[in-house]
């Protein structure tokens, strides 16, 4: 079996977008930032957000049982940088301009996309919680902004909308 460091290590190399996964609620506002956000199925439209169980917020996002998952362009790695680190949630969405879509989770302005999800099941795996989310509205910016992947623990700036649709 293999050790936790080797497959710390591995999962370095898989390429991830970097997303902020935010909510609100009866139990309280709550974000973090994540790489571990995939899509499931377009029909009907569910994507999965993993989520320590370890994490101070869980029970906040479990107990709302919505979630905005905000992808973030090039020129916010701060806006990563702050919801991943010590900042108090009220300090956390201090940061840029946020507004609300349908379920009320935050959803930041000028994100490449924000996926606006109500959590329809969570399965515990591991020391996580995989929350399989379904989409109730999505906004797409609709200015050409290359994304943040995160990728052998750094980011990098990645593509632009204009080079994608020319494939």
């Amino acid at each position: 079996m293999i050790d936790q460091l080797n497959f710390r290590e591995a999962m370095s190399r898989l390429v991830g977008a970097v997303t902020v996964i935010t909510t609100d609620g009866p139990a309280g506002t709550g974000g973090f930032t994540a790489s571990a956000v995939c899509s499931v199925t377009d029909d009907p439209p569910m994507l999965v957000v993993c989520m320590n169980r370890n994490s101070r917020q869980h029970n906040v996002f479990s107990r709302n049982g919505v979630l905005c998952v905000n992808v973030l362009t090039a020129d916010q790695e701060k806006i990563s940088r702050t919801f991943s680190g010590a900042a108090t949630v009220q300090e956390r969405f201090q940061v840029d301009r946020w507004s609300v879509l349908e379920t009320g989770a935050p959803a930041l302005q000028n994100a490449l996309v924000n996926f606006d999800t109500r959590i329809v099941q969570t399965i515990e795996a591991g020391t996580h919680s995989i929350f399989l989310c379904g989409i109730v509205t999505v906004r797409i910016e609709s200015e050409d902004h290359p994304g943040l992947a995160y990728y052998g623990r750094k980011y990098h700036p990645v593509g632009a909308a204009r080079c994608l649709s020319q494939l």
